[in-house]
């Protein structure tokens, strides 16, 4: 979608340096820019980079000189650059009207503007709001709400009475709903725990390729507005995910486990049930947060089980040295032996 560098400015909120007329088509990394497209740098090391660049328009932070260039300026270059981005680029649809060998239930509600692709199934009394697209191959189980503007792309499966807000694009292969693992043991079996509660994911949340989000026990499994969550993310039954938290791949959260706010967690972290992120906790990758625990917000943690980003750092290092300070260990107790 074509722009000016003035509209880009005022959509972005950016101090405009140079020619307000030039036409921006799309974006790009510096050494693959074309002349109407739109590069950034938020840091003068890559000053050098920018000028070299065939890109005419650059995002920049403040205190960086471009000759030549059309300047956008900001403090916060990428954030600028990723809305414009928006702004630009088309988004490949994921479904046009609704395909023929989709199947629809007779008491489902598709809205008019809403698109169903091949082979997508859609239960009774399931809502598809207004400029929802539903991928081939997807299922959409009974009584599920989709909100509008959503993004449900192939092979995703919501299982019935699912929430979903508006704006909300899930993944390929992600499955909403399926039942969380609960069991009562007892008479030399496990007996299975109802999982009678449902999955709500609020506005403006990211899902990735082959997520899975379990429903509700007895209460409810939430995901806040603006959540993003990575692929292969797991999702345990109750859990409450709070807005504007950011999961990185493989990360696994058992039961009834409470994420505030604007919490970060690093890849392929565990969870165990009923513990506790405060708001704006970091937890680093492969930590290992035991069940019960709090993770206040504020300080970086890492480790299992999960510590202060220093204490980890001082207690690795000590135990990179274990073989060193074995072999005086051993040495020692050689020489007092000797005596």
């Amino acid at each position: 979608m074509r722009r000016t560098a003035r509209e880009l400015a005022d959509a972005i909120d950016a101090t405009l340096e140079g020619d307000g007329g030039l036409e921006i088509v799309g974006v790009a990394a510096p050494e693959r820019a074309a002349s109407r497209d739109l590069i950034y740098m938020d840091s003068a090391k890559h000053s050098a980079r920018a000028a070299a660049s065939a890109a005419h328009c650059v995002i920049a932070c403040q205190g960086v000189y471009l000759p030549g260039k059309t300047v956008l300026r900001t403090a916060y270059p990428k954030l600028a650059f990723a809305k414009a981005a928006a702004l630009l680029l088309d988004r490949a649809p994921i479904a046009s009207e609704i395909h023929p060998t989709a199947v629809v239930a007779p008491l489902a509600h598709v809205a008019e503007s809403a698109s169903i692709g091949p082979y997508a199934v859609i239960g009774e009394d399931a809502h598809i709001g207004a400029q929802t697209q539903i991928g081939a191959h997807c299922v959409i189980g009974a009584g599920c709400w989709i909100g509008e503007n959503c993004r449900i792309h192939p092979r995703v499966t919501l299982y019935h009475h699912i929430r979903i807000g508006h704006r909300v694009e899930i993944h390929s292969g992600a499955v909403i709903g399926a039942d969380g693992f609960g069991y009562a043991f007892g008479e030399g079996k496990h007996w299975k725990f109802p999982q009678a509660g449902i999955v709500e994911i609020g506005d403006d949340v990211e899902i990735g390729a082959n997520s899975t989000i379990d429903r509700g026990s007895l209460d409810d499994t939430h995901i806040g507005e603006g959540a993003k969550l990575d692929n292969l993310v797991h999702i345990g039954h109750n859990c409450q995910i709070g807005a504007h938290t950011v999961i990185a791949a493989q990360v696994g959260f058992s039961g009834s486990c409470s994420v505030g706010r604007n919490v970060v967690i690093g890849g392929q972290a565990g969870f165990g049930e009923h513990c506790k992120l405060e708001d704006g906790a970091i937890i680093g990758g492969q930590s290992g947060v035991l069940g019960g625990k709090v993770i206040h917000g504020g300080q970086p943690v890492w480790g299992t089980p999960a510590r202060a980003l220093e204490k980890f750092k001082e207690q690795y290092a000590v135990y990179g040295r274990l073989p060193e300070l074995a072999a005086r260990i051993k040495n020692l107790e050689a020489k007092l032996g000797a005596k």
